[in-house]
């Protein structure tokens, strides 16, 4: 109990009041730390621009637009100019995000940023991804790679295919 009845009066109960100020006083420490600590790791998270991929081809898959009908269902809006490469040879250079663990790489995500980047950091916001599937795996590097494919645009909901692939992929 926090307060003793005594007699008709309740009053304060000293040694519990000393629990609490030292309890909250523990907590406000471990709050301002891990504030401090978040602070500086935020920081540090800033997209290095030297680092973000840029070509033309990145920019004609940049031009796919996405209408949300329902929040269960998107569908992608291509424009004409990537429309002319559909089942076409593309070629992209970028970064290798896994969807699997692994060493070996059969199907990722390729980004315009490396995925040591904080994607949700800075102004450049989620970067622009394409699913790529090798023809062969592929071993999984940190560095920017170029592949060349077929490129396949997907017209179904964009929640369950990604909407824009390169099929039967090569390693340049």
């Amino acid at each position: 109990m926090i307060f003793k009845k005594r007699s008709d009066h309740l009053l304060p109960n000293p040694h519990l009041f000393c629990i609490f100020a030292v309890r909250l006083r523990i907590e406000m420490r471990s709050l301002a730390f891990f504030l401090l600590i978040f602070i500086g790791f935020s920081a540090k998270a800033q997209h290095d621009p030297s680092d973000q991929m840029d070509s033309a081809n990145w920019d004609v898959i940049g031009g796919v637009k996405i209408k949300t009908v329902k929040p269960t269902e998107t569908y992608a809006i291509y424009n004409p100019a990537i429309q002319k490469y559909e089942s076409k040879a593309f070629e992209l250079s970028g970064y290798i995000v896994p969807i699997k663990d692994g060493m070996k790489q059969t199907k990722f995500m390729l980004s315009t940023l490396p995925i040591n980047q904080c994607f949700y950091c800075g102004k450049n916001g989620v970067p622009i991804m394409v699913l790529v599937e090798m023809a062969e795996p592929i071993k999984f590097t940190y560095q920017p790679i170029t592949v060349k494919g077929t490129l396949k645009l997907n017209k179904g909901n964009a929640m369950n295919n990604p909407p824009v692939e390169l099929i039967s992929s090569k390693l340049l």
